[in-house]
């Protein structure tokens, strides 16, 4: 069988470490880099692989399956539309684009072409996540009623020196929530209506320094989360799995499900129920550890990729699917601002 021709948009930071899963990804292939940067030709010199200055150059010249688009968000919507054009299937960084406007463009083109648009919501693809959402979704909590999540860190001092750090949109809402809620939508279900309030009262910057969300879900379930960059603690999806070595280890466990007849401890997935007799809270909680390791969901992204592109399954996100994400990120600054429950 013949590898499939992936092809990078931006060798920056997060660029490099999808060329780094590449390299351990089965039936793929490099086949070019684009970035007018001077440091993306030594990267690329690397990997073996030519190097552009522009999306269509490289377009042209080695014809990929598919193309990772890693650039700032700003700049996905250009080399997004021009891949699917040019005949490639795409997986782009989340968050998909700056604006709904251009993910709305991005659908549509998807649609014209028939290629499929993926999207890096990367935490879909670790095992544990997926226990999640089957234990949810198939009822073994009963009727889920309530969802308690956080994630509170505080960033050092230095992260602000630069200034577009301290500007509306560049705070933990957009920057980090986002990796939040498309977790809650992924494991829950869509998002109804969101309820919210924000501050920045730590450090007085443009961009909010923390926010609190009460979230309806499709479902009927009611959920809440807290968030901020300026609240040093345990508790954040990093320190719970230790998947960013930035951020030392604490396996604390971040949201909480409760339904009707039980409830699951996340990201360790401890799951509580009653062993006989009604479930009510005169009938005794047992804990089952259901535990289970973190393996590289990087890998397992480009591994999917390569099936979408080969037919063999269907894109476990796409375009709609992170547009939903993005609109219901963005309603917590709209309710926030208006002061009232924000419909989706």
């Amino acid at each position: 069988m013949s590898k499939i021709k992936l092809a990078l948009v931006g060798a920056g930071v997060i660029g490099k470490r999808h060329l780094r899963a590449l390299g351990d990804t089965e039936n793929v292939e490099l086949v070019g880099i684009a970035d007018p940067y001077p440091a993306a030709r030594q990267t690329a010199d690397e990997y073996q692989v030519p190097c552009f200055s522009t999306t269509q150059e490289m377009l042209k010249a080695v014809r990929p399956d598919g193309v990772i688009v890693a650039t700032p968000t700003e700049h996905h919507c250009e080399p997004t539309l021009q891949a699917l054009d040019g005949g490639a299937h795409l997986l782009v960084e989340k968050p998909l684009m700056a604006t709904l406007e251009e993910c709305q463009r991005t659908i549509a083109k998807s649609g014209a072409t028939g290629k499929h648009v993926l999207v890096g919501h990367h935490r879909r693809y670790y095992d544990l996540v997926n226990q999640a959402r089957q234990i949810i979704r198939q009822g073994e909590l009963g009727q889920l009623v309530s969802v308690s999540g956080q994630w509170n860190v505080r960033k050092p001092a230095d992260y602000y020196q630069a200034d577009w750090r301290r500007k509306w949109q560049a705070g933990p809402i957009l920057t980090n929530l986002i990796h939040e809620m498309d977790l809650l939508r992924y494991i829950v279900g869509d998002v109804k209506s969101i309820a919210a309030e924000t501050s920045n009262s730590v450090q007085n910057f443009e961009k909010e320094d923390a926010a609190a969300l009460i979230i309806r879900f499709a479902n009927g379930a009611l959920g809440t989360f807290m968030l901020s960059d300026q609240a040093h603690s345990p508790w954040s999806w990093e320190q719970a799995t230790g998947e960013n070595v930035a951020f030392p280890r604490t396996g604390q466990n971040v949201i909480q499900f409760a339904g009707t007849e039980g409830a699951l401890e996340f990201p360790n997935l401890k799951l509580w129920k009653s062993t006989g007799g009604e479930s009510c809270w005169t009938n005794p909680l047992i804990a089952d550890p259901l535990g289970g390791e973190l393996e590289d969901a990087y890998i397992n992204q480009l591994t999917h990729f390569a099936a979408v592109i080969d037919g063999r399954e269907a894109p476990r996100i796409d375009a709609q699917d992170a547009t939903d994400t993005l609109r219901a990120t963005l309603a917590v600054y709209e309710a926030a601002a208006s002061g009232s429950r924000v419909l989706l």
